[in-house]
């Protein structure tokens, strides 16, 4: 009996835990099917685990206003070329996003092109 106990107990933790992670890391949130561009000035750059966060200050149809948005690790940026002396607090910078499903603002950076027209992923056409 005390055997059962101990394997629910941890069959419980274990699918707990993993629904925990999985709802963490979907990006089921991001609409990757109709990526569009976004362009506005780096208020903050911070390329971190689990995921790199950016907020633009951004001059739309809507307004003035910062938007965060957030984008893949450190390493997988690295890997694609995106490191972080590619812009600076300050730089007008353009990224394609995947947007938020829901229309809020906000989404997930797919490519971005610098100051100086350095592209890292495909900027100019959707992914």
């Amino acid at each position: 009996m005390k055997l059962l106990i101990n394997i629910l107990g941890i069959g419980l933790c274990s699918a707990f835990f993993s629904a925990v992670a999985n709802a963490h890391h979907s990006a089921v949130q991001f609409d990757f099917r109709n990526t569009v561009l976004v362009e506005g000035k780096v208020i903050e750059a911070r390329f971190v685990n689990p995921h790199m966060h950016l907020v633009l200050q951004v001059t739309d149809e809507k307004g003035t206003r910062e938007i965060q948005f957030e984008g893949h690790s450190r390493n997988n940026m690295a890997r694609q070329g995106l490191r972080p002396d590619l812009f600076a607090v300050g730089d007008i910078i353009t990224i394609r996003i995947a947007p938020m499903h829901n229309g809020e603002d906000g989404g997930y950076v797919t490519a971005v092109r610098g100051p100086d027209g350095t592209e890292v992923g495909n900027v100019s056409g959707a992914d």
